[in-house]
């Protein structure tokens, strides 16, 4: 009790003895880049593999794509709690502002791959990698800087070292029931394929989520096309976004796949930010879930699954 006194009037005198303006910059540019982070570490450590699908299609080599991920959310978890408290906060902006220089450097530099796609790593916010990602990305580094800037000098490390420790617990936890959930998932007995019930509980089905629109589903559609399938296995196409194309879709890639419209029923139990994304089913049982779609992938994983030769 009395160290937290002395804590709390140690925050308080440096309150006072910061000019009042730089005091409620550095709270409201605390308050801001706090939520944010916060939400966005919290939604990479609770849906890992939801953003690691995410951070592929941002051209992130599928080896280190959840490390990545799971890194991600526990730093900027981190430095928002950290922002939050006036006696850490410039730890916490520099952690956000490292992150958001990061960040902003990796678009920048391969931007003519990325120009077009999704980077929408705040779970309420849609993006897109275009120019003004650049203006939107920079607003939050001026507002990370000035929240550290107008900050006193920084308390001591065992505190931040605690709550790594304690965010690090919580991230590893977070990954082993996500890692348990999507073994454990129970498809539906049947769904409807091509106009006709279709029993999904038995033989070997390969789940194809992808949107009809999309160059990466399209790409890895046609490498998919070529592999040597299985006999028993049972390619089920599902379009996430205008079943209209499916037939266009389906002639160009040559897909050997049937058409299910109950895209929505399963992505309930499929969690997932974008396509394409694949699962593959023995006896209604998750045998494994497919998520890399660069080459070589998804055929070492088909291979593994024993759904191609």
């Amino acid at each position: 009790m009395l160290g937290m006194n002395a804590t709390t009037q140690a925050d308080f005198q440096d309150s006072i003895a910061m000019p009042g303006w730089k005091t409620v910059v550095s709270h409201i540019a605390a308050v801001a880049v706090g939520l944010l982070f916060l939400v966005a570490g919290l939604f990479k450590i609770s849906q890992p593999f939801q953003v690691q699908t995410l951070f592929e299609q941002l051209l992130v080599p599928s080896w280190g794509s959840l490390p990545l991920v799971i890194s991600l959310g526990v730093m900027e978890t981190l430095g928002a709690i950290l922002v939050f408290i006036p006696r850490y906060r410039r730890w916490g902006a520099w952690i956000i502002t490292l992150l958001l220089v990061a960040f902003i450097g990796y678009i920048g530099i391969r931007y003519n791959s990325l120009v077009g796609r999704d980077c929408s790593c705040f779970p309420w916010l849609k993006r897109a990698v275009n120019a003004a990602f650049f203006f939107e990305d920079g607003a939050m580094l001026a507002a990370s800087v000035a929240a550290g800037w107008f900050s006193r000098k920084p308390a001591g490390l065992k505190v931040p070292i605690q709550m790594l420790a304690a965010i690090c617990v919580v991230a590893g936890g977070a990954y082993a029931y996500n890692v348990a959930h999507q073994s454990g998932i129970q498809v539906p007995p049947t769904i409807t394929v091509d106009g006709k019930p279709f029993n999904l509980r038995e033989g070997n089905v390969f789940l194809y989520f992808y949107d009809p629109h999309c160059s990466h589903c399209e790409e890895a559609a046609l490498h998919m096309s070529a592999y040597g399938w299985k006999k028993d296995v049972t390619i089920i196409g599902l379009p996430t976004d205008d079943p209209p194309a499916v037939p266009g879709f389906l002639k160009y890639t040559k897909l050997a796949a049937l058409t299910s419209l109950d895209t929505d029923v399963l992505r309930k139990l499929f969690v997932f930010t974008s396509p394409p994304y694949g699962v593959a089913l023995q006896g209604g049982k998750v045998k494994s879930i497919l998520t890399h779609f660069d080459a070589p992938e998804p055929l070492p994983s088909l291979q593994q699954a024993g759904f191609v030769d």
